[in-house]
């Protein structure tokens, strides 16, 4: 009986092995199609200045550490919103990742508390969040030079109001 329970479970493991993709090249065609659902995000200064953005939803474990990795471009108004589902210190990487991104920081009400201005494509160091947070966002590098966005700035969106009840 352990045999045969056994010989069932090699095999098994054989299928699911030779069912995955072999190559670096077939995992990122397979993963480019993941599917990430978008919503309105908005930037809102102390002083009131609101710039607004459309994100992609990076919301499940799969989404999460795939993120924006083997994209070619973004347009200018667009990024994409990391949910962590609750505040917690976060460290990001940009491996396999082709753009050069700004990274916002938020705690759990969407207050912005740490940026990270023009990550460097490819690079494994680690980009810390410097604390807890419940959200980071990505949005093509020099976006946050830009349009002068900074610690303290206030995000609204549909998924952050969700969770703050707001």
């Amino acid at each position: 009986m352990m045999l045969g329970a056994l010989k069932s479970a090699i095999v098994a493991l054989f299928l699911v092995g030779a069912a995955a993709p072999t190559s670096v090249a077939a995992q990122a065609t397979s993963q480019q199609s993941m599917a990430f659902e978008s919503e309105p995000l908005s930037i809102i200064s102390p002083k009131g200045v609101t710039h607004k953005f459309s994100v992609e939803l990076a919301l499940t474990p799969p989404q999460l550490e795939f993120g924006l990795m083997y994209r070619d471009k973004m347009a200018a108004d667009h990024g994409m919103l990391f949910d962590f589902g609750t505040s917690r210190p976060v460290m990001m990487w940009m491996k396999n990742t082709k753009l050069s991104l700004d990274m916002l920081f938020l705690d759990q009400t969407g207050i912005v508390t740490h940026i990270q201005e023009n990550a460097v494509p490819y690079s494994e160091a680690i980009i810390s969040s410097g604390g807890p947070v419940a959200y980071v966002i990505e949005l093509n590098a020099g976006i946050v030079k830009k349009l002068g966005l900074a610690v303290g700035d206030k995000v609204t969106s549909a998924t952050i109001s969700k969770k703050s009840g707001k």
